[in-house]
């Protein structure tokens, strides 16, 4: 067995088994069912304090009609949507009074008829009436996409069905969704990064496995009839393990118990190693007693994230990390093993075996600024300052067309940037313009006196929808069906933060409003009575959001734009800096630098990167949409081969906290390089272009400022005063980088020792 040392607090793996241990069983009430070979005794954690149970001024849930709401947090006018669906047909009773997730790993399992497959790290995992299929999921690939295709490897349920059976969901977590089908008395544990599913069988029912392969065997090696050995003619091999002693025999394409069973269930794949006797079949074996029942992601700590699991069975938990989780897994602050022996096959690079009963994972630390990193140098000013004078005079709210809430909140973090840029530069002289301008293009938001749009409050899910959006799915991209909130309602906390720092006045005002933006994406608590769901489009086990809302996908969630989701979770941190809010500030700056080095894992493709398969990384430098379980090179509004909108995508809008995003310069060239023969073609966008330049002057000022100057327009949210700051701000042959901890971009890193 390869074992990779964390730390001197990492467990060395020893050969024999692990001494028995006492799991917790704190779950929701199931019913009853034997654990492996000793019963578990709870463990019970501490709870999480009062900051981890809700974000500040978490909203209130609105309670049933003949309530009264509260005045306080507020809650934006409350209407009924048309185009949603209706959460009851899948989610139990006792989750509906409660704001439900929208943009989670498990959605399609709440959507239409709920059959549509969700990747369950290392498993596709689909269910269709009664029965529960999972997928050891092959991947194909070519220089365009790559994808993981679902297969039907096995698939459980109990031999005498009910026809009328379907899943409820009963529980989730960050880590875990729990899925029942009630009339079959089966229990299925669908917890993230375990190698192992586990379902639990209730009241003596017989069980069916069945397959879309033929069954080479099925035995007991040890004729112990605790664990069964499965062969398919796809030289595929499963695992099965039982609680207590079952009777397993088999035909040529399923397997059936004699008799009831009742207890818990545990199949597994072993990866690519057919051989019974292999390394990752005996530490298989060796974990099969400790099941998962629950998951939960800790943010307890700025730059960090702890995964706790409720377990049950003896010994310790064994389940899988990405290689983002590698990279960051901190075993100074928690004891754990990594297996490198036992490894899966993935989309997102192969899942590594780490035995352990909780994780701490750190980032790299990141300063949230209102202003360059590095600062502008003083001869640069004239130039900007020009800039800015022609970009402030052209401010008119009364000229906005736009009724997009993602459009009209692009111009107005486009002007934002205006009065941070007179800052940076010493020219305040624009700054009462611009906040005319903030002023008149928030507040009709904030009021609900917008015409044409404006934010409402939707009950039936919990949060916030727009008035187009009630009645056309289609309106604001989605965003009435829970498309996109990160980003659009970023654009408009970072309008909201810039005019709260130089209006304070105005931002204790209208500190209500905004907090309730902020919160329907970034609420932490889990309280029955808020108003919105945990944190609507964070994946807390990817460690990256998701966009996609409630719109049923064979692929499972998706994002295009990661830069517009770092701002999302930056523009809530400056919130906090305008607020003094020290723990919104916190949290926005952790998730925004997760979320960066999630965009660096997984969107950025450099050379000799070997996560994805050689031919689709030598064509591409960006991911264009990335889904739970494909990579596309295409975007939803442009094909492949538009290169610059997949390159200014990835970096809109243009603000400090880019240069974090795109600290590797020999990318930054790289993707320049890979991008720049595309703007020879004809009907190109000028907006495009600039964000081309921005990345080229991070390694070559001068060209970069030449382009730049010859540009006819920009894009929506950005403007000439923007790419003079960027530009301006370079200095790529300073050495950057502390020593002492925190990261390049940390400034109270050089004080750390």
């Amino acid at each position: 067995m390869v074992l990779k040392k964390l730390s001197r607090k990492v467990k060395t793996l020893v050969t024999k088994p692990f001494d028995k241990k006492r799991g917790s069983s704190s779950h929701p009430p199931l019913p009853p069912a034997p654990s492996f070979h000793k019963p578990p005794s709870p463990i019970h954690f501490s709870p999480s304090s009062p900051e981890q149970q809700q974000l500040l001024l978490s909203p209130i849930m609105p309670p049933p009609p003949h309530r009264r709401r509260p005045a306080f947090p507020f809650v934006f006018p409350q209407e009924n949507s048309t185009v949603l669906p209706d959460p009851s047909v899948f989610f139990s009773t006792a989750l509906l009074s409660s704001p439900l997730p929208t943009n989670s790993f498990f959605q399609n399992f709440t959507l239409k008829n709920g059959d549509q497959p969700e990747y369950i790290h290392p498993y596709l995992v689909k269910s269709t009436g009664s029965a529960l299929s999972v997928s050891y999921p092959s991947i194909s690939h070519n220089s365009a996409f790559t994808y993981q295709v679902f297969n039907a490897d096995l698939t459980v349920s109990a031999a005498a069905p009910s026809a009328a059976d379907r899943h409820v969901i009963t529980s989730f977590n960050d880590l875990s969704v729990t899925l029942d089908f009630p009339s079959s008395n089966l229990r299925f544990f669908l917890v993230r990064g375990s190698p192992f599913l586990t379902c639990s069988v209730s009241r003596n029912t017989p069980i069916s496995i069945s397959t879309i392969h033929a069954i080479l065997s099925c035995s007991s090696p040890t004729n112990s009839l605790n664990k069964y050995t499965v062969k398919l003619n796809n030289n595929q091999t499963w695992l099965i393990y039982s609680s207590s002693p079952i009777n397993l025999t088999h035909t040529t394409s399923s397997i059936t118990s004699a008799a009831g069973f009742s207890g818990i269930l545990r199949i597994a794949i072993l990866p690519d190693e057919p051989d019974p006797g292999s390394e990752s079949e005996s530490v298989l074996d060796r974990f099969s007693s400790c099941y998962p029942v629950s998951g939960e992601a800790i943010l307890s700590k700025p730059f960090s994230v702890e995964y706790k699991w409720e377990k049950k069975g003896w010994g310790d938990l064994l389940m899988l990390a990405h290689p983002l989780h590698l990279k960051l897994l901190s075993g100074d602050d928690c004891d754990v093993t990594v297996l490198t022996g036992l490894k899966y096959r993935s989309m997102d690079g192969d899942l590594v075996a780490v035995a352990g009963d909780s994780w701490v994972l750190k980032s790299d630390p990141v300063s949230v600024t209102w202003h360059s990193i590095k600062g502008i140098k003083d001869d640069s000013y004239n130039e900007i300052v020009d800039a800015l004078r022609k970009d402030v005079d052209g401010l008119n709210s009364s000229a906005i067309t736009t009724t997009s809430s993602y459009f009209y909140g692009k111009l107005v973090a486009r002007g934002a940037r205006l009065a941070l840029i007179s800052e940076e530069v010493g020219f305040p002289d624009v700054i009462p313009a611009v906040r005319k301008f903030l002023k008149e293009t928030i507040e009709p938001w904030l009021e609900g006196t917008f015409n044409g749009n404006g934010f409402l409050y939707d009950g039936k899910w919990g949060g916030i929808v727009t008035k187009q959006g009630l009645t056309d799915s289609g309106a604001d991209f989605g965003f009435g069906i829970y498309n996109d909130h990160h980003f659009h309602l970023g654009y408009f906390l970072y309008g909201i933060a810039v005019l709260a720092k130089i209006d304070p006045a105005w931002g204790r005002k209208y500190r209500p409003q905004a907090y309730s933006l902020m919160a329907d994406f970034m609420n932490l608590g889990k309280r029955s009575d808020s108003s919105y769901t945990r944190l609507r489009c964070f994946d807390l086990y990817k460690l990256h959001s998701w966009a996609g809302g409630l719109t049923e996908f064979a692929d499972g969630r998706n994002q295009e734009s990661t830069s517009e989701a770092v701002n999302a979770y930056y523009s809530a941190a400056l919130m906090g800096l305008a607020y003094g809010d020290t723990h919104l500030v916190a949290i926005g700056s952790s998730l925004a630098a997760m979320e960066i080095q999630a965009a660096q894992t997984w969107w950025h493709v450099k050379e000799g990167d070997t996560i994805y398969a050689a031919d689709f990384t030598a064509e591409n430098k960006v991911v264009g949409v990335l889904w739970a379980s494909k990579r596309d090179s295409g975007l939803w509004f442009a094909p492949p081969e538009w290169k610059e909108c997949r390159l200014g995508i990835q970096v809109l809008p243009l603000l400090p906290i880019t240069e974090v995003v795109f600290s590797d310069l020999k990318f930054a060239r790289e993707l320049v390089d890979w991008t720049l023969p595309a703007l020879g073609r004809e009907g190109v966008g000028e907006g495009w272009k600039g964000f081309v330049y921005a990345l080229e002057a991070m390694y070559d000022k001068g060209s970069a400022l030449e382009k730049t100057k010859r540009l006819n327009g920009h894009d929506d949210g950005n403007s000439l005063s923007n790419m003079l700051w960027w530009i301006h701000s370079r200095d790529y042959e300073e050495e950057g980088g502390c020593q002492g901890g925190g990261g390049k971009f940390c400034w109270f890193g050089h004080y750390c020792h």
